[in-house]
C-alpha cells in the first residue's frame, strides 16, 4: 500500500527490536494499526511512541504501552522524559494471550491516545508530551509483528452542505467553542430515512457518564422509531421504540458493551430493509428490527445525555 507521496505506509514483518521513523507528523484522527502474535514464552513487550531514537541519552517516550504477562497480567502505560519515568497508569484487563494473534489500534486524538485491542476499547492515555515531538515508533520485547500500518483518517470538521442534517433546536444556541453541536441536540434529516441511508454521530463520552440517548423519530407525532440508550455506568445498551403513546419491549442483548468514560466514538446507524444496524468505531454492535414501519416519516434525530457531540451527518 503506497500513500500519495510515494512513501510506504505499511511495514511488513519487521525484525524486533524495531525502531522506525514516523514519516509524517502524527495528527488527530490518525490510527496506528499493529498486527502481531504473542509468543508462547512471552514475559512482556512494549510499543513506544518516541521523540527520536537516541539511546544515550535515551530519547523521550511520549507513550509507552507495555503488556506484561506475569501472574494474571497487566498493561503498564507511562511517559519517559529526560531519562525519568513518570507515574504508571496500570490496566488490569488483559486482552493479549500467549500463542495468540492480536490487533492493536492506537487512535491519535488531540488530547489523548485511545487504544483498542482486537476491536475492543481498552484504555485512554492523556498526552504528557506534545504530539508534534513524536517521530519514532519502537517495538521491543517478546513479540512477533506481521504489519504496522499508519492510517490517516482526519477528524473532519462539519462541512454543513454535506451534513444532510439541519439543526433545529436553538435553545442552547452555539457552543462556547463555536460548534453547533450542543446537547440536547435536535436535527432534521434533509432526506427522510429509507433502506440504504445512514446517520453518523461522532462524539466523546463524558468523564463521569451515566447514560446518553439517540432517538430517530417522526416530526409529525410523538413516535420514536429507534431509541438507543447506552447506560455507560451500568454497561447496559437499551433499545426500544415509543409508538402510540407507549414504550415497547426493551432489547438489551449485546456481546460487548462498546462505550467507556472519556472515549471518542463514531456511531453509525444504517437503515436496512427490515432493520437498523448499528456500528461503533467500525465494529458492528447490534441489529434492531423495524417496529415503526413508515420509514419515510422518520425525519428527526434527537441526542441527549452525558456526551460531547462533535459531528452529525447523514447520507
Amino acid at each position: 500500500m503506497m500513500s500519495l507521496d510515494g512513501l510506504p505506509k505499511t511495514i511488513s514483518n519487521p525484525i524486533i527490536p524495531y525502531v522506525g521513523t514516523i514519516l509524517d507528523e502524527l495528527v488527530p484522527g490518525e490510527l496506528i494499526v499493529i498486527h502481531g502474535t504473542v509468543p508462547d514464552d512471552a514475559d512482556r513487550f512494549q510499543v513506544d511512541l518516541q521523540c527520536g531514537n537516541s539511546v544515550k541519552p535515551r530519547a523521550d517516550v511520549a507513550f509507552h504501552f507495555n503488556p506484561r504477562f506475569k501472574r494474571s497480567g497487566c498493561i503498564v502505560c507511562n511517559t519517559l522524559e529526560r531519562e525519568k519515568w513518570g507515574w504508571e497508569e496500570i490496566t488490569y484487563e488483559m486482552p493479549f494471550q500467549k500463542g495468540k494473534s492480536f490487533e492493536i489500534v492506537i487512535m491519535i486524538l488531540k488530547d489523548k491516545f485511545q487504544v483498542s485491542v482486537n476491536k475492543k476499547h481498552l484504555l485512554l492515555y492523556n498526552h504528557r508530551i506534545s504530539l508534534e515531538k513524536i517521530n519514532t515508533l519502537g517495538i521491543y520485547g517478546k513479540v512477533q509483528i506481521k504489519t504496522i500500518e499508519f492510517v490517516s483518517k482526519p477528524l473532519q470538521g462539519p462541512q454543513l452542505s454535506s451534513l444532510g442534517i439541519t439543526k433545529i433546536n436553538t435553545e442552547n444556541g452555539e457552543m462556547p467553542d463555536g460548534s453547533e453541536f450542543g446537547v440536547p441536540y435536535v436535527g432534521k434529516l434533509d432526506t427522510a430515512l429509507h433502506p440504504g441511508r445512514a446517520v453518523a454521530i461522532k462524539g466523546e463520552v463524558n468523564k463521569k457518564p451515566k447514560s446518553f440517548v439517540i432517538n430517530l423519530k417522526s416530526s409529525d407525532s410523538k413516535d420514536i422509531a429507534l431509541h438507543l440508550n447506552p447506560r455507560v455506568k451500568n454497561k447496559v445498551f437499551v433499545r426500544n421504540s415509543y409508538l402510540c403513546d407507549s414504550w415497547g419491549e426493551e432489547e438489551k442483548e449485546v456481546d460487548d458493551f462498546p462505550f467507556s468514560p472519556g472515549m471518542y466514538f463514531e456511531l453509525i446507524i444504517f437503515c436496512d430493509t427490515h432493520q437498523f444496524k448499528v456500528a461503533v468505531n467500525g465494529v458492528h454492535i447490534l441489529e434492531y428490527k423495524h417496529r415503526f414501519k413508515q420509514l419515510e416519516k422518520i425525519n428527526e434525530l434527537e441526542i441527549t445525555g452525558d456526551i460531547q457531540l462533535l459531528d452529525v451527518r447523514s447520507w
